[in-house]
């Protein structure tokens, strides 16, 4: 196969053959010999001389460093790279005064970050955020809703802390935890004085009640002579006097003794029409609001039950009320003791002056139930 080798023109792109000088249509030269046209260039104007104002110095050029010197980088000492401060005007300082970031420690930009660390890539993650910043891992709901009202700078071992189980204006959420650390000498408590304050609750009186230490570290509990009282919840047989008052489910009751009887003949001799009555050593009395008597039942023996139903004070509507709940008995000595027959909610016993705590009491405060938990 026979090939044709020539040039073709760059201008009209007709072929030429190889050796041709120019080319045989627009006869524009061939070639390697070809020069490129002359560049178009735009006239630049002419520089406007610039006249010196009065009192303007000349500024000298500073020299160009050599090819040598500038490959050789230089970099500033720590002192240059951070320019000293300014000097401080006279007279005492005004408002407050921010510290700039380069100067601020390490320990104080992570301090609000030793609260929480991720339990994923276990980065520090700073307080109040609900997102691990590295991972996006999300912060549990138990560690965002805590709240702890610090009443001493440390919790020193056997003082205790006060949580907060249910109340007015109670947060439902079994996450949310709100305690009160006891951990000062005493600590007074009420609706509008002292360190722990119940202001959104109508049955805390304004001093309520105190905690205080005795000399011993034990913890005690002092009726600062409220209308309500303080009711401590029963572990064991309690003794009760007759005037006491008790909790059970939502109840409120009062011990007394059976009223001696005062009927008999008129002064005409007639008797009074009745129904039989049975010999009683003491009665349960139901306290509704303000002081209202409402139900009382008169023990038939040595003693006397409360609860849902099946007892001898039945409250069948009463959601917090257990089967069998309570209990009130005679003992051989003539005294009264309270007993909580297995109830799931507990019974409460109304304190007479102290009350001395230990660890896992239950306790109300006006409609605030409370848990005592001491350091070991």
């Amino acid at each position: 196969m026979d090939l044709d080798v020539g040039y073709v023109c760059s201008h009209c792109d007709s072929y030429a053959p190889l050796g041709a000088t120019q080319c045989p249509r627009c006869a524009r030269p061939m070639g390697f010999d070809e020069k490129p046209p002359a560049p178009f260039r735009v006239p630049m104007p002419a520089p406007v001389p610039v006249v010196d104002e009065p009192g303007d110095e000349p500024i000298e050029a500073e020299p160009l460093p050599s090819p040598d010197q500038a490959l050789e980088p230089t970099f500033p000492s720590l002192g240059e790279a951070i320019p000293p401060p300014r000097p401080e005007p006279a007279g005492p300082p005004v408002g407050p005064h921010r510290i700039p970031l380069r100067f601020v420690p390490t320990e104080a930009l992570m301090d609000q970050a030793r609260s929480y660390v991720c339990k994923k890539c276990y980065s520090p993650v700073p307080q109040g955020h609900k997102f691990c910043g590295r991972c996006g891992e999300p912060v549990p709901r138990e560690v965002l809703g805590a709240q702890t009202i610090m009443f001493s700078r440390m919790l020193e071992p056997g003082k205790a802390k006060l949580v907060l189980i249910k109340g007015e204006g109670f947060q439902s959420d079994p996450s949310d935890e709100t305690a009160y650390l006891l951990g000062g000498r005493q600590h007074p408590c009420g609706r509008t004085q002292g360190d722990i304050l119940f202001e959104h609750d109508p049955w805390v009186s304004p001093l309520h009640a105190t905690f205080f230490y005795r000399d011993d570290g034990k913890l005690v509990i002092r009726d600062d002579g409220s209308l309500n009282g303080v009711f401590v919840r029963v572990r064991s047989p309690m003794p009760v006097q007759p005037g006491d008052t008790f909790l059970a489910g939502e109840q409120v009751f009062r011990l007394e003794t059976t009223p001696r009887p005062s009927d008999g003949n008129d002064a005409e001799g007639t008797q009074f029409y009745s129904s039989p009555k049975r010999v009683s050593p003491f009665r349960v009395v139901q306290i509704l609001r303000n002081g209202i008597l409402a139900t009382q039942v008169c023990a038939r023996e040595n003693s006397l039950t409360v609860g849902r139903e099946g007892c001898d004070m039945n409250f069948p509507n009463d959601p917090y009320m257990s089967t069998r709940h309570a209990r009130v008995e005679l003992t051989p000595q003539g005294g009264f003791v309270l007993l909580d027959t297995g109830s799931k909610n507990g019974t409460y016993l109304s304190v007479r002056g102290e009350r001395e705590l230990n660890h896992g009491d239950y306790l109300f405060i006006g409609r605030e139930l409370l848990r005592v938990d001491i350091s070991a």
